[in-house]
């Protein structure tokens, strides 16, 4: 989860014009107060919540949700949903796009995401990621172990946790092969019964007029750039997040990330076509 995938020519985003910055200039403001005023309450709530109802939390993700509708509104991002999110326990995974699939996944149901270690440490996204109680990992083989134990426990609390097994980010028109490791935290035998995965695809749809991978975010783009792009554009770009029947978590982890992998991927070819050359 360290290297950044490079098989595609870097997307690189235009300056603003002075309609884009005008629309940063009152988005910023927004989002800071929608994000971070959200927190305080956030973590307000927590001090109730956790004495009473650890290890579960059945108040606060819920303030998670209404932040992420609301940030894709306030960016101009139309989401719309085609099936449904699985009601038991267990996990979603999916294709990766961009850090803006944290607020497309997010906006639909409670749940909790694995992420990366080192977005831990990045400045406002890493404060908000621990508040909401995102589950870091390094991706180590040495770590493989205690990375397994930990989302056991904490799919044990009745977490429903989501993560994206390519391991990277991409271009938004290919589906990369699914690392299966984090797939063994589904297979102990202290787990509780019936657990599912349900694989979702991300589908990101430019702004008229834009490059059909506007959305992306990979190889040696700036998040920055990446970023201000994001604030800049007017209506008209959409996310699209189709949910897949759920499989069993049970078997083979490889056979079942193979089988994760092809619904992601359908999904995807079935919407946007094979991915170019």
């Amino acid at each position: 989860m360290t290297s950044r995938w490079q098989g595609s020519p870097d997307l690189v985003h235009p300056r603003p014009d002075w309609r884009g910055w005008l629309r940063i200039l009152w988005k910023v403001p927004v989002l800071l107060a929608v994000n971070f005023g959200s927190l305080a309450l956030l973590l307000a709530l927590r001090l109730v919540e956790s004495p009473l109802f650890a290890p579960r939390r059945p108040l606060t993700p819920w303030i998670t949700v209404a932040v992420c509708r609301a940030s894709l509104a306030v960016i101009g991002i139309r989401r719309q949903t085609r099936g449904q999110p699985m009601a038991g326990r267990g996990a979603g995974v999916a294709n990766h796009v961009s850090w803006l699939d944290i607020y497309a996944l997010n906006a639909g149901h409670t749940l909790y995401f694995v992420a990366k270690s080192e977005v831990a440490g990045w400045p406002g996204i890493g404060w908000l990621a621990r508040a909401t109680g995102t589950v870091f990992i390094r991706r180590d083989r040495r770590e493989a172990g205690a990375q397994v134990r930990r989302l056991a426990a904490r799919l044990r609390a009745g977490h429903r946790l989501v993560f994206f097994p390519e391991g990277t980010s991409t271009d938004g028109l290919r589906v990369l092969p699914f690392r299966t490791t984090l797939f063994a935290a589904f297979m102990g035998e202290d787990l509780p019964p019936g657990l599912q995965v349900q694989p979702v695809t991300l589908i990101w749809t430019a702004p008229p007029g834009q490059d059909r991978r506007f959305f992306g975010w990979w190889g040696g783009m700036a998040f920055g750039a990446s970023l201000l792009a994001m604030l800049a554009h007017g209506a008209g770009g959409a996310v699209t997040l189709v949910y897949h029947p759920p499989e069993p978590a049970s078997g083979d982890r490889k056979a079942l990330a193979r089988r994760l992998e092809s619904a992601v991927r359908d999904g995807l070819t079935a919407r946007i076509g094979p991915p170019p050359d």
